[in-house]
């Protein structure tokens, strides 16, 4: 005899067990990671209801949002009951929360340490698969007037025009710079020509009165500092 029971969709659960009623009724804290997702792709599959979609992608980055917001259109286009829209809405609603995050307070924040550079230049290179060279601007104050994005390249390696970076520093009246490049890698450990290039600006910085402070190597958990490690 045949015992195959059909699963029910999500239209036939308790009010308060589905998705978008849960967040009407209880607020957004109240969903799970895959809950939330499953609001976002909006239906399932003949087989699947939107929470079990969104569940085995979860599986699939070991219920990590940060491995979740590495995957691609077309990575995510190859979980089962994800096409290409519903996975433009997740890489879409990943980016919102990352510029959410970008976006600083009026209060310009005070660089006291190279984990106070590394919180705020963190937003920016977090999740990245390739390198990016940033330098962080402040005042004499060691306040934040901006971050800006030097280069980006491929996976191992991108270029920092000296010019560019003073440039900006000159353009913004920055009384000092810290700069960053990320190893996506997660290797922190200094090449040869990240040495190179850092005495170089260093250098440069100094002719110009514009001191290079720290240099960090970013991952995405962690940092390396050349004040700190002494070889600034």
């Amino acid at each position: 005899m045949n015992t195959y029971q059909p699963l029910r969709s999500i239209k036939s659960w308790a009010e308060e067990d589905r998705p978008r009623e849960k967040l009407m009724l209880k607020g957004t804290a109240a969903l799970t990671d895959a809950e939330l997702i499953a609001i976002l792709i909006n239906s399932g599959t003949a087989e699947l209801s939107a929470v079990d979609v969104a569940r085995k992608v979860l599986d699939g980055v070991g219920n990590n949002l940060h491995e979740l917001a590495k995957r691609s259109v077309k990575d995510l286009s190859k979980f089962r009951g994800i096409g290409e829209a519903r996975a433009i809405s997740i890489v879409a609603a990943l980016e919102l929360g990352r510029r959410r995050r970008e976006q600083a307070p009026v209060d310009r924040r005070r660089i006291t340490c190279s984990r106070d550079a590394y919180e705020e230049i963190r937003p920016y290179l977090l999740d990245k698969q390739h390198e990016e060279f940033w330098v962080l601007l402040l005042n004499r104050a060691n306040e934040v007037l901006r971050p800006v994005q030097i280069s980006a390249g491929g996976i191992s390696g991108t270029v920092a025009d000296p010019r560019l970076i003073f440039k900006a520093a000159l353009e913004h009246l920055a009384s000092g710079v810290i700069l960053f490049h990320n190893h996506p890698s997660g290797n922190l450990t200094p090449s040869q020509p990240d040495r190179d290039l850092t005495r170089k600006l260093k250098e440069a910085g100094r002719v110009l009165d514009i001191p290079v402070l720290d240099h960090l190597i970013f991952s995405d958990r962690t940092y390396l500092s050349f004040a700190d490690e002494g070889i600034l």
